[in-house]
């Protein structure tokens, strides 16, 4: 299954592909797209979609796994935010590749096996489950590939209970 995982935002959008076979993931591809903070925010959208859909295309992913959108102090950065997380799950729709949503608590249990985990423990469990020489940079690009293992983790776990009920 090639899972493509995306920690969503306006300014850095963080992507991880991976590969994973229900033992072992393989990493496929990483990075960010990047906005301008100058540039109007409907460009900014426009350059997001754009960029997504070339991800899509060029990787072509079973599956994307996307950070649930919560608001913390400030609305309008949450309400930016969810524009441009609409904007890479409409690229992600158009291609028919099913979305999942994960809540931080979510993703930080799967990697970590805590769901109160530091962002440093995430990022270095991320690094330790992929092999990596180091935790990949932007932020967001660690988090995307966090992600991304959760999905992969909460996609076997299902087929695992559903093997079995069976």
């Amino acid at each position: 299954m090639r899972i493509l995982g995306i920690d969503p935002g306006y300014a850095i959008i963080g992507y991880g592909v991976l590969e994973y076979d229900g033992r072992s993931f393989k990493t496929i591809a990483f990075g960010a797209i990047t906005t301008e903070a100058h540039t109007p925010f409907t460009e900014r959208l426009s350059d997001i979609y754009r960029d997504m859909c070339t991800i899509l295309d060029t990787y072509r992913p079973d599956t994307m796994a996307i950070e649930k959108l919560y608001f913390n102090t400030n609305q309008k950065t949450g309400i930016d935010v969810a524009q441009a997380r609409g904007v890479t799950i409409l690229a992600a729709a158009q291609r028919a590749v099913p979305v999942t949503e994960y809540t931080p608590l979510q993703v930080k249990q799967s990697v970590v096996g805590y769901g109160r985990a530091e962002k440093k423990q995430v990022m270095e469990m991320t690094r330790k489950i992929l092999g990596l020489a180091s935790v990949p940079k932007p932020d967001d690009t660690a988090d995307a590939l966090a992600i991304a293992i959760c999905h992969g983790h909460t996609m076997n776990s299902q087929r695992i209970y559903h093997n079995i009920g069976e």
